[in-house]
């Protein structure tokens, strides 16, 4: 039976999170304009460094670092990312665009329900108007924009401890 566009844009990014190198967890995201694919990323060690596949060690789990905090002393560059960043690199706007996301979990850490901080932001500032998203055993989320913000500024506002 022929999937859906839905079920296939998920799919799609399920088989991009196959090329992920992180130990944690296989994260793929694709963006889509039109109805078509124009971009996606993985998550992956900047290009030219070691992976940490290819490393054996994560720096994170090495530092005892809980899932979810310090992004900044992980090598890999989020999947969300890539996919922005792949298509900034090719020339494609994605202004207006959706994200689909598929993530899988390796090792201990927490359930994949959201875009980090940092991924709120480049999603957001990229124009994306939704983001759909899928963790292999727990479901699927569909964020809009308008809830994308309000999720940004809540996670600020814990942070800044005004929560």
């Amino acid at each position: 039976m022929r999937p859906t566009k839905f079920e296939h844009f998920l799919n799609r990014a399920k088989v991009t999170s196959e090329m992920s190198t992180c130990l944690r967890r296989s994260i793929g995201a694709v963006i889509i304009k039109d109805g078509v694919e124009v971009s996606s990323g993985y998550v992956g060690s900047p290009r030219g460094l070691d992976h940490c596949t290819e490393r054996g060690t994560c720096l994170r789990e090495k530092l005892e670092v809980p899932s979810g905090q310090r992004y900044e002393l992980c090598w890999s560059v989020h999947a969300e990312q890539n996919a922005i960043i792949n298509a900034a690199r090719t020339g494609v706007s994605v202004v207006g665009g959706e994200m689909y996301i598929y993530s899988k979990r390796h090792a201990r850490g927490i359930p994949y329900d959201k875009p980090c901080i940092m991924c709120l932001k480049m999603i957001i500032n990229a124009g994306l108007v939704a983001v759909y998203m899928q963790e292999e055993g727990i479901g699927t989320k569909t964020f809009q924009d308008y809830d994308l913000k309000r999720m940004l500024r809540h996670e600020m506002e814990v942070l800044n401890g005004q929560v």
